[in-house]
């Protein structure tokens, strides 16, 4: 059986001298690894088609236990990508994030959609790292079905306050006054980084980028997706500490958020 279809590679190993081994998020078929054989080879017209965070066509052949690449044609190689170190390490750990969610032999055209766009924000830097990570962070979990309820406070069913409650582990609101009785820890919202932590879970795609906030509000609402991440999935990724790294100053889970200027 031969599968045609478009597909992201979100993970690649060298396997001996010549071959990969790639982990690709296709639309049609979700997740899938697959074998390139000769793929490291100058000559071969996988070479560049198979590297990590191409976007390309691919012709597969599914056998009984694997896959493999049968040809493979570049459509976006996201060259500017590696241009910033901050910008590639959270692609790369977008694609992290991918192989931990999206499905496998399944359709994951919203998955590979969502990766795509937010590629295409990074190289050219017209958005700020943090806005497209929470975007991501907070509508992968969404696709995967881990939907926060970010409606109304989940006690007296208001729907803004001062100050919301965010709470990562069971994905809810609370004001202040509900929130008196209540355990579990919680990050705080301002109104501005509420509206768009709303923003990034129930906007139309093709607005889900499309918002603005000053930096103290979009601290807010990195904080809260990257906490909701770590909570909801119970572990960390390496390529998120990686980016951490990279770009220490831009947030961490834990910390004093920068004041506006």
């Amino acid at each position: 059986m031969q599968i045609d279809t478009d597909g992201l590679v979100i993970m690649e190993r060298q396997v001996g001298e010549s071959d990969r081994l790639i982990t690709v998020l296709t639309r049609e078929e979700g997740v899938l690894r697959a074998f390139a054989r000769r793929a490291k080879l100058l000559r071969s017209s996988k070479l560049s088609a198979t590297q990590l965070l191409c976007y390309s066509r691919f012709l597969i052949y599914k056998g009984r236990d694997k896959y493999i690449i049968d040809d493979a044609q570049p459509v976006e190689v996201f060259f500017d990508l590696r241009r910033d170190i901050g910008s590639l390490s959270l692609a790369q750990y977008f694609c992290e994030l991918a192989g931990a969610l999206a499905p496998q032999e399944a359709g994951a055209g919203d998955f590979l959609r969502l990766l795509l766009r937010a590629f295409f924000y990074l190289s050219k830097a017209t958005r700020p790292h943090l806005l497209i990570k929470a975007a991501v962070e907070m509508r992968m979990l969404s696709l995967a079905g881990y939907m926060p309820d970010l409606v109304c406070c989940a006690g007296c069913a208001c729907y803004e306050a001062e100050t919301m409650l965010f709470l990562p582990r069971s994905g809810t609101l609370y004001c202040n006054s509900c929130y008196s009785q209540i355990t579990e820890p919680a990050l705080p919202l301002s109104t501005g980084a509420l509206t768009a932590l709303r923003h990034t879970v129930y906007a139309d795609f093709d607005k889900l980028f499309a918002f603005r906030l000053p930096q103290a509000g979009l601290w807010q609402v990195a904080r809260a997706s990257e906490a909701y991440v770590l909570s909801t999935l119970g572990r960390s990724f390496p390529t998120l500490d990686f980016y951490h790294q990279a770009e220490p100053g831009a947030m961490a889970a834990v910390g004093n958020p920068p004041q506006d200027s």
